[in-house]
């Protein structure tokens, strides 16, 4: 590693461990918030692992996410709370392996298309199943509390900065760059093109599974039309594109300003946060395509920036 790689891992460690610090002192409201911000920095930023190198748009992670959650509400009364987070991250891997297989060799309109309709699907054969057997929900009554899941939660995005880092300097990572800019020549350079792709939709698929494992105690009674909301993998989306995905760090970066204005809106105009949704996707599009990462990397290389 080069002294900025060590000074790098130096400076994240530092910045997580001072964040989880923080239910030590306040476990109120910034803590929800907090709490919030931690979900969805993981998630998007194991979207970005993917989508990112490949420019592959994928809308699956309420999916993913659902099928955790309802891997805690089932098995939280007779399996040690932290086995379930295992199993979610096992079922997801294979979800996105098979699901994979399936779609990675579409491409562009298509493949976002099936990936949204995926998680109305699995709500759906959820949904049939519970009518079948006359459960309507489940209550995820535990003595975890949200501090205990932010702190889960901020060890877990530790853990996915971490894989990020290393995919970037592996050979994975490589082809993936290659993928993401020709597919056709990285399959002419002997690229196993749809191996990489799987694998990389595996780690994704099982981290989002893993935070629906954590976060369902938070939510107490679970459904499926909220475990599955289409709406999360939107979220997610415009997090990663907001914040950029050309840096490991871009997702957070759109993470903190789009939570607080999301729970702004939500808080005073609730019937406005699809409209939220939208004007999002015309800003990424038209003003900041590049996200935020974009930004200064155009403002780096405009004013003769040295810094990382």
């Amino acid at each position: 590693m080069s002294m900025r790689d060590i000074r790098n891992l130096f400076l994240a460690a530092l910045a997580l461990g001072l964040v989880a610090l923080l239910p030590l002192y306040d476990t109120g409201y910034i803590l929800s918030i907090a709490t919030t911000m931690a979900m969805f920095t993981v998630l998007a930023t194991s979207w970005a692992l993917f989508s990112g190198p490949t420019h592959y748009i994928s809308l699956a992670t309420a999916a993913f996410f659902g099928l955790g959650t309802f891997v805690t509400g089932l098995g939280f009364q007779t399996l040690p709370m932290w086995l379930l987070p295992i199993i979610a991250a096992g079922l997801g891997a294979v979800l996105a392996a098979l699901v994979g297989l399936v779609t990675l060799r579409l491409s562009g309109v298509y493949f976002v298309i099936f990936t949204l309709g995926l998680a109305e699907l699995v709500r759906q054969v959820v949904t049939w199943v519970q009518n079948r057997t006359g459960q309507r929900g489940m209550y995820v009554l535990t003595t975890i509390t949200e501090r205990d899941i932010y702190w889960q939660l901020i060890g877990l995005a530790a853990l996915v900065f971490l894989v990020g880092w290393l995919i970037a300097r592996s050979r994975l990572g490589f082809a993936l760059r290659i993928i993401g800019n020709d597919e056709t020549v990285a399959k002419h350079s002997g690229i196993d093109t749809a191996a990489a792709k799987i694998l990389l939709f595996m780690i994704s698929g099982a981290v989002a599974a893993v935070v629906g494992a954590i976060v369902a105690p938070r939510y107490i009674y679970i459904e499926p039309s909220t475990a599955f909301a289409p709406i999360l993998s939107f979220q997610v989306v415009i997090m990663a594109l907001l914040g950029g995905t050309g840096r490991l760090w871009g997702p957070l970066a759109g993470v903190i300003p789009f939570t607080l204005l999301w729970e702004f809106i939500s808080r005073n105009a609730p019937n406005q946060t699809l409209l939220l949704l939208g004007v999002a996707f015309l800003l990424i599009v038209y003003v900041l395509p590049g996200g935020f990462v974009g930004l200064y990397e155009r403002l780096r290389h405009r004013f003769g920036s040295g810094g990382q």
